[in-house]
């Protein structure tokens, strides 16, 4: 049996439920991007606060992309946070302001979601929905890239950092 789009129903289910618990992670994880960008403090604040802007941009973009997704294959978004608090990967992270925390954060919310789109990557690409894999394999591309800036971030933080 298949789906609208022509994908076996069974399998598309399965990927739904992996694509909900990712937008619940992204949700809790725009959150806490949100936080850092509102309350960050120190030295480093002028870049930190353009740049946790940047990342909350992007975030919210793809929850959009996630929530069609899971349309796509017939499926309802989860979009209460009692959910995405029950189903993120994340957890939320209160009170962060200093550089570090914020960096930290970000950076360790990132891997989360790396690990994460690569394991529906695999479902996805087990089931021959290219559409899913697609999106999560251009994803885990950008989010690579970002997770290396931010150890080099942390790095330096680490060493030099004192907020």
């Amino acid at each position: 049996m298949t789906n609208n789009i022509g994908l076996n129903k069974s399998s598309s289910d399965k990927i739904a439920v992996e694509l909900n618990g990712l937008l619940a992670t992204y949700q809790v994880f725009y959150m806490n991007v949100r936080g850092y960008h509102w309350n960050i403090k120190g030295i480093n604040f002028f870049s930190l606060h353009e740049k946790f802007e940047e990342y909350y941009d992007n975030l919210v973009e793809k929850v959009d992309e996630i929530a069609e997704r899971i349309l796509t294959l017939g499926h309802t978004p989860v979009h209460a946070f009692s959910q995405y608090l029950t189903q993120s990967r994340i957890k939320e992270h209160k009170n962060a302001s200093s550089a570090k925390d914020c960096l930290q954060g970000a950076l360790d919310g990132f891997k989360t979601l790396l690990v994460q789109q690569r394991e529906i990557l695999a479902t996805a690409a087990d089931s021959d929905d290219e559409g899913t894999a697609s999106l999560m394999s251009d994803y885990i591309k950008e989010q690579e890239k970002i997770i290396w800036m931010l150890s080099a971030a942390c790095q330096s933080c680490n060493d030099n950092c004192h907020q």
